[in-house]
This record gives structure tokens, sequence and C-alpha cells, in this order.
């Protein structure tokens, strides 16, 4: 573990300029790409333009308003909020029922959403959150979590980013290896010229991703109509306030679930950052980050958006950047809640294509693995260990890899755990390592 604390130029708790905290700030935004979610949750709910604008600027705002209340009021860590791909199939399913967007199925999913909210909040408070994760969660589950965490999102990164995404599969795959390339000769310069290290490094990201949207308008791929179609500043107009709140016992029983299984993504999400910050999470900042995971729900939902969780992503940004301060993560805060009120740079983020979010993506999700690989060599493992770390990995590429039709014909309850290779890898490290018999060594003396 002192070999992460080494690698971080700057900490949780160091200060950065303000400038300078902007502009990683946005480093973090970029990597994120949290526009997809919305984006897919507005095409299955066969939303307008406009409501699809005002979904994703509900999105931005949430994400905002969560990270700065996680950073800085709650969980006190550098973590970034963002919409899970999770609750997406349940939330359309909701609103379909419920008399569609235009009826009310966006009340009845708010009301769903906020009492799922309500009940993370209690966990926290209650203590009853930590006394979970310390029964349920050692080092080696949780090292077993993160591994889990980066290795699911390799295939999203490469398929949905690159080879599936729209476009010629030719031109997406020298699209992301433009911007692949771009980040690794930037790091490769910071390691070499040590004058030049912090900008080189601290930069790689958002070098990586600059040059890629430049190539992507040389080959004539970014979209500049979409951008020049929007406005410059609008209001959210899908809100609590606009679609009402309404209480439906099974779309409540529903989102409970849901919120389970995000919550367990959560869990490896802050196991991930602890892992690249060299910090151990307190009781208290277990407690307190549920009840923070719990506020960005709420906020969420009456703003009319799926809830905004932590999202693993940028855990391996700071893996590569270096930098882990929570400034930064402010800053990302307020470039997500400027961005729910300006449309137009909303509109331009969008725009910029997936392959050039992939290339830097895929990168960033092998540092998460990797990072919970390093935790795990650093325990002293056994023979058990091997199935406690080995089984949910399998499980993890079984899930990404397993036929959407197969899925389809799931029971609802399952399919939202088949849909989270995170979760259910997860809950079977816990049970594998609840139920595999413990040897207990034998020392010399008692040979």
């Amino acid at each position: 573990m002192e070999e992460n604390k080494s690698t971080l130029l700057v900490g949780p708790d160091d200060k950065v300029g303000f400038g300078e905290a902007g502009f990683l700030g946005l480093q973090h935004v970029l990597a994120m790409d949290i526009y997809v979610p919305p984006i897919i949750l507005a095409g299955m709910m066969a939303m307008t333009a406009g409501q699809q604008m005002s979904l994703l600027q509900s999105t931005f705002l949430a994400a905002g308003i969560g990270t700065i209340l996680q950073t800085y009021v709650f969980m006190k860590m550098p973590v970034s909020q963002g919409p899970s791909f999770v609750p997406l199939g349940a939330a359309a399913g909701v609103v379909l029922a419920s008399g569609g967007v235009n009826g009310n199925g966006m009340a009845t999913l708010i009301g769903a959403l906020l009492v799922g909210s309500i009940i993370l909040v209690i966990l926290g408070v209650t203590g009853i959150f930590h006394k979970i994760i310390n029964t349920l969660v050692p080092a080696l589950v949780g090292g077993t979590i993160i591994t889990c965490v980066g290795l699911s999102l390799i295939p999203s990164a490469l398929n949905s980013n690159i080879f599936e995404a729209p476009g010629n599969i030719n031109n997406n795959i020298i699209l992301a290896s433009i911007t692949a390339l771009t980040l690794l000769v930037s790091v490769a310069i910071s390691m070499k010229f040590p004058s030049v290290r912090r900008v080189f490094r601290t930069g790689s990201i958002i070098f990586a991703l600059a040059v890629g949207t430049i190539a992507s308008s040389m080959m004539g791929l970014f979209n500049w109509k979409t951008v020049a179609d929007a406005a410059w500043f609008s209001l959210p107009s899908g809100t609590a306030f606009n679609y009402g709140i309404s209480f439906s016992p099974s779309a409540i029983i529903t989102f409970i679930i849901i919120y389970a299984v995000i919550t367990t993504e959560t869990t490896g999400t802050w196991f991930a950052m602890g892992a690249v910050t060299n910090h151990e999470i307190s009781k208290k900042q277990w407690n307190m980050g549920i009840i923070g995971e719990g506020f960005s729900c709420l906020v969420a939902a009456l703003l009319g958006t799926t809830p905004v969780t932590g999202y693993s992503t940028n855990a391996g940004v700071i893996s590569i950047t270096g930098v882990a301060s929570k400034r930064v993560f402010l800053f990302a805060g307020i470039w997500f809640t400027v961005l729910g009120f300006f449309s137009k740079l909303s509109a331009f983020l969008a725009a910029i294509p997936a392959p050039v979010i992939g290339g830097v993506f895929a990168i960033i999700c092998v540092t998460i693995m990797l990072n919970g690989l390093n935790v795990i060599r650093g325990l002293h493992t056994t023979d058990r260990d091997i199935y406690v770390i080995g089984l949910p990995i399998i499980l993890t590429l079984a899930l990404v890899l397993l036929p959407a039709n197969v899925t389809k014909q799931a029971p609802q309850i399952i399919q939202y755990l088949l849909g989270s290779p995170i979760a259910a890898a997860a809950i079977a490290a816990i049970i594998l390592n609840l139920v595999m018999p413990k040897v207990k060594t034998i020392t010399s003396e008692a040979k």
C-alpha cells in the first residue's frame, strides 16, 4: 500500500490552485461521460428532444450537487456522483406502466426514488451500514470487489464506446487509438522529464480527449449541428415540481431492490477510491457516505432523474493523474452544476464521439482493476482465498458476456442482478468468504 501512496502527486487534503483545480475538475467531468445514461433512458421512454435535454440537465445538476455534498459535507473523500446504468430498465418500466412521460409515469418514478433514498439515509443515521460492511466486507472481499469493478467496465469501454458505437468501426478504432496513444505519450513524457511531470501527468486525460475531439472534427465525425441548435442557457423543465409525486407500492418495492444493488456497486467504488488514495475508510465515513448517497439520490429524484451514485471512473483518473485533492472534486461538482444550466456546453460534451471517450475509458478501467489486485497482493492468502477471489472474477466475465436474450428470460428481480456484474460479484465474494472453511495456520512449534 505504501507504493500507492508514493504515486500520488497531490493527496486528498492537499490544496491546489483554483485555476489548476478547475482544469483538473473538468478533466474528471470529461472522463465520466455521465450524459450516456440519461440519453439511453430518454430513448427508452420515447421522450421528445426537449424532454431529453431537460433530463440531461437534471442529471448534470444532481451529479454536481451530489459530488459537492459527498466531498465536503458527508463522506469528506474525493468522491464524484454520477448516474448508474442499473436503474434504467426499471425506471423506463415504471414510467411506461404508469401512463408514460406525459401521464402519471414520471410522478410514480419520482415517488419510488424518494422512498428509496430516504431508506439509504436511515441506514447511515442508525449506523447499520457500517456494521454490515464491517461484518461482511474484509480487505480480501474489498480487493476482489475493486478488481471486479474495473474488469466489468472494460467490455463496456471497448464494445459500447468503440466496436458497437455509431459510425464506421474502422474510424472508431482509429479515434480510440489516437486518444489512447495521446494519453500514453503524455504519461510517458511525465515519467521521462521530471521538470514537466506535473503538467503532463495531471493533464494527460484532458490532453487525450482534446486531441481525440480535434481528430474527430477533422474526420467529419463531430456533430457540430447539435451544438449549434442548442440554446445557450435554460432551466430543467422535468422536475418533481413539474411532474408531481405519486406513490405506487409495486414501484417502491422495485426501487428498494434497485437501491440495494446500486449501493453494493457504490461500496466497490469507495473501496477503489480508498485503495488509490491509500486511505482506510473509517466507521464514521461509511455511515456518512451512505447518508450522502441518500441525499444525492434525493436531490436527483426531486430534479426528475435517476439516482446519482459513487462513480468508479474517478478512481482510475486519480491513478493516472496522481491528483486526489478534494478541491478538484469540488470544481468537478461546480462544472456539473454549470452544465445543468449551460445547455450549449452540455450539447458540446454530448457530441464528443463515443470512441474518443472509449480510448481513455479503457485505460482507466484497467487501472481500477490493477488497484484491486494490489490490495489482494498485500494480503496473506490461503487456498480458500483463491476461490473467494477467483469465482467472483469468473462471474463478472460471465455476466458481461451473457447474451441479452438470456437475461430477459429471467425473473425481474434476477434481471437487476444480472444487469449489474459488480453487485453480483460483490454478493458472491461475500457469500464465499462466509461459507468457505477457514484453515488454521499450523505454526512450527505446533508441528
